[in-house]
């Protein structure tokens, strides 16, 4: 592993050089560089997706909330309260990317007509259409992003990076 870690020097590795350089110990300094990298690979992916994202009159927590109501199925539904614990969102974050949604005509939202206090949001078919167009733009624009590295360290990426999210305490 020392090798690989010799050979695929990134901007992280310097910051990294320069906390040991400071005394921290190599624990510390190994949870730093995930942190970082982590960061720094959304930033990648959220800068490849973003150009595509606004040509649809999107921005990426739009995009991310429309994917999970993509992904709930038929009729598209959930309440504000799932959908801003799956979107990652504070609950103020998830209203004002409602409120530009529904104002843009992808979602509509309404009353739980069995519960006066319960609320859902909904995909309108332009929603539906907008949302396929996004995801495959964002599936090209990963494509293009990532098409250098070989599946396999993919693959192992991401398997590593869930045993590390897995015990981790859950989002508050």
């Amino acid at each position: 592993m020392q090798h690989d870690r010799d050979s695929l020097r990134d901007e992280v590795d310097a910051l990294a050089d320069g906390w040991r350089a400071e005394g921290l110990g190599e624990p510390l300094v190994a949870m730093l560089e995930v942190g970082k990298r982590a960061a720094r690979l959304q930033g990648l992916v959220q800068q490849a997706v973003r150009a595509d994202l606004a040509d649809l009159g999107l921005t990426y927590a739009e995009f991310e909330v429309l994917t999970i109501l993509r992904r709930a199925g038929s009729p598209y539904r959930l309440r504000p309260t799932d959908l801003t614990r799956k979107a990652l969102l504070t609950s103020g974050g998830t209203s004002n990317v409602l409120q530009r949604l529904e104002k843009a005509g992808h979602v509509e939202r309404g009353s739980d007509e069995g519960d006066g206090r319960g609320r859902w949001v909904r995909l309108t078919d332009d929603g539906l259409s907008v949302t396929e167009r996004a995801l495959t733009a964002s599936g090209k624009a990963h494509e293009d992003l990532f098409g250098a590295v070989p599946p396999e360290k993919l693959r192992a990426a991401a398997d590593a990076l869930r045993a590390i999210l897995a015990p981790l305490p859950p989002r508050r």
